[in-house]
C-alpha cells in the first residue's frame, strides 16, 4: 500500500556523479510514487577522489559506499542507492542489501570512434580500462592489444577517448543506457565474448538492518528473478575472495525455471589461460543461489584459480 507521505519522508544517499543521480532520483520517483516523500543527500566518496590509482591498489569498490554507510549510521540518510557491482560482497555488520531492483542490461559495451567492434582495432591499439576482470578477458580475445588504466567517472572516460589518449574504451553498457548515451555504443560485448562482472547493470538498495520499516516499505521496489541471480554472481566473487583485486567474472541468466550461472577468472600476466566454471539449477530462494554460486567457485579453484 502507498504510504501517505506527511508521515513519511526518506533521504536517499548517492554519489554526485551524473550517472549516481540518476540512480537516486529513479529510485526516488518510484517512492514518490508510493507517497513517500524524499529527498537526496549528495555526498563525494574516497573511490570519487583518488582518480590516479586502480582500485584494487587503494582499497576497492567499498571506497564507493563507505561515505554513504557513514550518513545511513548517523542517521543523516535513511537508503543508499549503489550500482550492485561496487558493492563489497559482504556487508559490514548492521547493514542489509533491503532491495535489488530489475536489472538493465548487464554486458559491456565497445565505445570508440573510429573501430565499430573489438576485432576491427589494429595490432597493437590502446584500450582503456582499470577492472581487472576486463584486462584479462580483452587479453583472451586479443593478446596484442595494450591495456591502459582509466579511472573516472562515465563522462570522464568518454572525454578522454574522445581526446585521444585511446583508440577504445570499454564501459558498462548499463550506464550508458542509463544516461540516454546509447549512440556511444560501437558495438555489444556478447557474454561468450566477455562475461559480465557479478551484479553489473543492477542497483542495490541499503539500509542499516533495524529498519525494518525500510526494508517492508522497498519491497514493492525489488525484483525477485534479479536478485536470484545477482545473489548467485555474487556468491561466486564473495567464495573467491570478493575484491575488485580479482579478475573474475560472473554472469548469471534464467533459462526458463533454471538459473545458468557462468563464471571465469584470469592471471593479469598472462601466465595461465582463462579458468571458466558453469552450472545450472532450478533456484526459488537466496539459499539456493548461493549453493549454486558456491558450487561454481569450487569448480573454479579446482581448475586452478586463484
Amino acid at each position: 500500500m502507498p504510504v501517505n507521505s506527511s508521515s513519511s519522508s526518506l533521504v536517499i544517499a548517492t554519489r554526485e556523479s551524473r550517472l549516481a543521480l540518476w540512480q537516486a532520483e529513479h529510485v526516488q520517483a518510484l517512492l514518490r510514487a508510493r507517497g513517500h516523500g524524499v529527498s537526496l543527500l549528495g555526498m563525494t566518496t574516497l573511490g570519487d577522489q583518488i582518480l590516479d590509482r586502480s582500485l584494487s591498489k587503494v582499497g576497492g569498490k567499498g571506497l564507493f559506499v563507505k561515505e554513504l554507510e557513514v550518513a545511513l549510521e548517523q542517521g543523516r540518510a535513511d537508503i543508499a542507492v549503489h550500482s550492485l557491482k561496487d558493492v563489497p560482497m559482504e556487508l559490514p555488520e548492521g547493514f542489509a542489501l533491503a532491495c535489488v531492483m530489475e536489472r538493465e542490461d548487464p554486458r559491456d559495451a565497445f565505445v570508440s570512434p573510429r573501430y565499430a567492434r573489438w576485432h576491427d582495432l589494429p595490432l597493437g591499439a590502446v584500450v582503456g580500462t582499470s577492472s581487472l576482470r576486463r584486462q584479462v578477458l580483452l587479453q583472451a580475445l586479443r593478446p596484442d592489444l595494450r591495456i591502459e588504466p582509466l579511472r573516472g567517472n562515465l563522462d570522464t572516460r568518454l572525454r578522454k577517448l574522445d581526446e585521444g589518449q585511446y583508440d577504445a574504451i570499454v564501459l558498462a553498457a548499463a550506464g550508458l543506457k542509463r544516461l540516454q548515451l546509447q549512440a556511444r555504443i560501437g558495438s555489444i560485448f556478447e557474454p561468450s565474448e566477455m562475461l559480465p562482472a557479478a551484479g553489473q547493470g543492477a542497483l542495490g538498495i541499503e539500509v542499516r538492518s533495524d529498519r525494518q520499516d525500510l526494508i517492508e516499505a522497498l519491497a514493492p521496489l525489488a525484483h525477485l528473478p534479479t536478485w536470484l541471480a545477482v545473489t548467485a554472481e555474487r556468491a561466486v566473487s564473495r567464495c573467491m575472495g570478493g575484491s575488485c583485486s580479482m579478475p573474475l567474472a560472473a554472469h548469471a541468466r534464467w533459462q526458463g525455471s533454471a538459473l545458468h550461472l557462468e563464471a571465469a577468472w584470469g592471471d593479469p600476466e598472462g601466465r595461465t589461460p582463462l579458468v571458466r566454471a558453469s552450472a545450472s539449477a532450478d533456484i526459488a530462494t537466496l539459499a539456493q543461489a548461493n549453493v549454486l554460486g558456491e558450487g561454481v567457485a569450487a569448480q573454479l579453484r579446482a581448475g586452478g584459480a586463484a
